[in-house]
This record gives structure tokens, sequence and C-alpha cells, in this order.
């Protein structure tokens, strides 16, 4: 499986709570995401690195903002499939539920474990919010609302979400989603 890093511990506590030995995960940096156009020929890269050595190739990245440019790129290395879904929070939460209710969620913004975990470094310094806070209405001003799907139940991160959201400005809330089609996709492969 070739994964986003922002999936690697999720994919990783799949694969050994099912007890599922015959996979083998490689990650291509989280960072990634700040420049989605690079997703798709880095996944290309891993792609042909590895079609020697393995029978099935299958990747565990949301179109994740590339614009259909990645489902082309699997196309063309030979119809390698990915896990359904747009983004890692509609697959998180399951994507059926997601899309029925995407449109009414147009103005959330959603965390993840790994996206909360992270988020002074992987957003709030890497969008420069920690030198220019005033951007932060400009990044963040359309957003109502922060909902916080985790992965574990986790007090911690839960009061962390919560300090997020109140330092965004925004009303919170909390939606567990586990695995979601994460797992039931994992344990298809």
């Amino acid at each position: 499986m070739i994964a986003c890093g922002a999936l690697a511990k999720d994919i990783i506590s799949v694969i050994e709570a099912n007890r599922l030995t015959h996979l083998d995960v490689q990650c291509l940096p989280a960072h990634l995401h700040h420049t989605p156009q690079k997703i798709p020929e880095e996944v290309r890269k891993k792609i042909r690195i590895n079609t020697e050595k393995y029978d099935k190739i299958f990747v565990i990245y949301g179109d994740c903002g590339t614009g259909g440019v990645l489902d082309r790129v699997l196309e063309e290395e030979g119809g390698v499939e990915r896990i359904p879904g747009p983004h890692c929070f509609s697959f998180y939460w399951g994507n059926a539920a997601f899309s029925q209710h995407c449109e009414d969620e147009i103005r959330t913004f959603y965390l993840t474990d790994f996206f909360c975990r992270f988020f002074d470094d992987f957003i709030w310094k890497a969008f420069g919010l920690d030198r220019h806070p005033s951007m932060v209405e400009f990044v963040f001003g359309h957003y109502e609302t922060l909902v916080f799907m985790p992965q574990v139940e986790d007090p911690v991160l839960e009061e962390k979400a919560r300090d997020i959201a109140r330092k965004l400005d925004l009303r919170y809330a909390y939606r567990f989603a586990g695995f979601g089609d994460l797992e039931r996709t994992i344990r298809s492969v």
C-alpha cells in the first residue's frame, strides 16, 4: 500500500488490530497536502519503484485536491486502485455519510486525530499564522464550525480540538469517526 503519511498511524493500527500480515505500507510525506499538485507524480514514482516487488499495489489517498489527476495517473500505471473518496475526512466518516451531509457543512473545518495532533506545525506555522496572526481571518474567516472527528477516543486530543476551535473563533462539534471506510478498505485489500 502506498499511503499518505497523515494516515500512517491509523493504517498501522488497522493492520495490527486485524493481523493483516500480508500488507506492506510505504508512506509519502504528509506535507504533500500543502502542494497537492505534487501528489500524483510522487505516487507514480512509488508505484514504479515497487511494481516488480509486489503482485498488487493499492493507494490510500483521497483525491486530496489533485482535481482528478491522481486517478488519471493510477489508470496510466496499469489501473492501480485507490481508496474511494475525495479526502480522508470523507472516508473516515464513511463516504456515503459524508456525501449526504457535505452540502450542509460547506463552511465546516474538519480535524482528524492527525490534523489535531499536528495542527500547530502542519497548519498554524505552515500557513505563517504564527508570524502573521492577522491572516487568521483570511484563512479561516469563511468557516463557521470546527468538527473534530477522531479515530480513537482521547480526552487530551479532544481538549486540544476545543482549544483550536476557540483559537479560530469557530463553533466546536465532536463527531466520533473511528476508521470508517479506511478500515473496511484495508481489510478487503
